[in-house]
């Protein structure tokens, strides 16, 4: 007997987002029609060109954005703001400065009501997960950027959500750095069966950590294409750079980004 394919998690279903641009005195349309739909535990990366509404369209599922038209839903459920069931990732880290590591990492448990021992031993666990024990006392601006990074990421994985939304987590880190915490993302999303919505102008990036890259047009943003990455996990950069596969996708996805083409790939 056949088993059901596991119900959609996450579904954003012809959502629109118009805004008043006031240096131009007139609306502008920032997103036209996206609808896009992730399973459990998929990674899927949103790109397209600067201004077509990625980051937009994140905030949206986020709930710190209502949309113009459309809905989001997260297991069937209207997201009608910020909830618990979507934790979010920033590029500025967003890390609380007067707290060490292992307390920024138990703040959201603190907030819902964890025990202390509980919180301790849930944190610890994340802590060593993205590499940073021995940094539990650290603040902030004691912490390389790819090591603050490292903390919002286990601050959000240690609440739990349904859905990790990350906009452009690791822009603002040196590219060696980038590399190797994309090696670690991929890695813990792998191992915590996470489903991952994330943001990002690098094509490279976005093949590199998804199993499908969805490419926005250019303003509005609209999708064009709906690509699956057949790429073998785990995934390391010493052995995908110069892989034919990973190339092939790369080259696809620059040349619909700049073109705008026709939808390629895709998901049954």
């Amino acid at each position: 007997m056949t088993m059901a394919a596991a119900p959609d998690l996450l579904v954003a279903r012809n959502v629109c987002k118009t805004f008043f641009e006031p240096t131009r005195g007139e609306d502008v349309e920032a997103l036209r029609d996206v609808t896009v739909a992730v399973r459990p535990h998929e990674f899927v990366s949103v790109i397209g060109p600067s201004g077509c509404g990625k980051s937009t369209f994140l905030r949206i599922v986020a709930g710190l954005d209502r949309p113009t038209a459309g809905e989001i839903l997260v297991e069937g459920r209207p997201v009608v703001g910020p909830g618990a069931d979507r934790g979010m990732v920033f590029q500025e880290y967003a890390l609380l400065p007067w707290k060490t590591t292992r307390a920024n990492v138990e703040f959201g448990l603190r907030l819902k009501g964890v025990p202390r021992g509980e919180r301790a031993r849930i944190a610890g666990r994340f802590i060593d997960l993205v590499g940073l024990t021995g940094f539990e006392n650290r603040y902030p601006h004691h912490l390389s950027g790819g090591m603050r990074q490292r903390a919002a990421v286990a601050r959000v994985l240690a609440v739990n959500p349904t859905v990790l939304l990350m906009d452009e987590p690791f822009a603002a880190v040196d590219a060696m750095t980038r590399q190797r915490l994309q090696e670690e993302l991929a890695a813990i999303a792998a191992a915590e069966r996470t489903t991952v919505l994330f943001v990002t102008h690098a094509i490279e990036e976005a093949v590199f950590l998804s199993d499908r890259v969805v490419v926005l047009s250019g303003r509005p943003g609209r999708i064009i294409a709906d690509m699956t990455i057949a790429l073998p996990r785990p995934r390391v950069w010493a052995a995908l750079a110069q892989d034919a596969a990973f190339v092939d996708f790369r080259e696809r996805l620059t040349r619909l980004i700049h073109t705008g083409g026709a939808p390629v790939g895709g998901h049954a």
